[in-house]
């Protein structure tokens, strides 16, 4: 199995036939290759942007293992932060602290894999070391 972070909006999509990444993102989980991984600022976003039945089903599908949540620390935010200012070029690309959690792990677990459609974003992050992400 191949370990691959998972944004907000994949999730939101995984939830909501009427997304238009529905099919892309439930084709790819449908392969049954993929063990992912995301953060409580992303959890919380989609929540916040699915209906009120969606969110009932999301909640169940994290809590039944569908995606590993990964834990951060009030001591992990100084790097969150630095983070988003590293990555924040003008004022309509700053970076939120749901894609700074996102690129925070992957230097943690060392991926490189993300499911996102945030693809502008993603295409210009970098691990520290300059590695790019690939984008699903």
């Amino acid at each position: 199995m191949k370990l691959a972070l998972i944004d907000t909006g994949p999730m939101v999509a995984l939830f909501d036939p009427r997304d238009f990444g529905h099919r892309h993102y439930t084709g790819l989980l449908a392969e049954g290759r993929w063990r992912l991984t995301t953060t409580w600022p992303c959890v919380v976003e989609v929540t916040h942007l699915l209906g009120t039945r969606e969110v009932q089903r999301y909640l169940r599908w994290v809590s039944e293992g569908g995606v590993v949540v990964y834990p951060l620390d009030a001591s992990d935010l100084p790097e969150l932060a630095d983070l988003m200012v590293r990555h924040t070029a003008a004022p309509r690309t700053e970076m939120d602290l749901a894609d700074a959690s996102l690129v925070w792990l992957a230097q943690d677990i060392n991926t490189l894999n993300v499911m996102t459609m945030d693809v502008r974003d993603f295409s210009r992050y970098r691990l520290p070391d300059g590695r790019a992400f690939h984008i699903h």
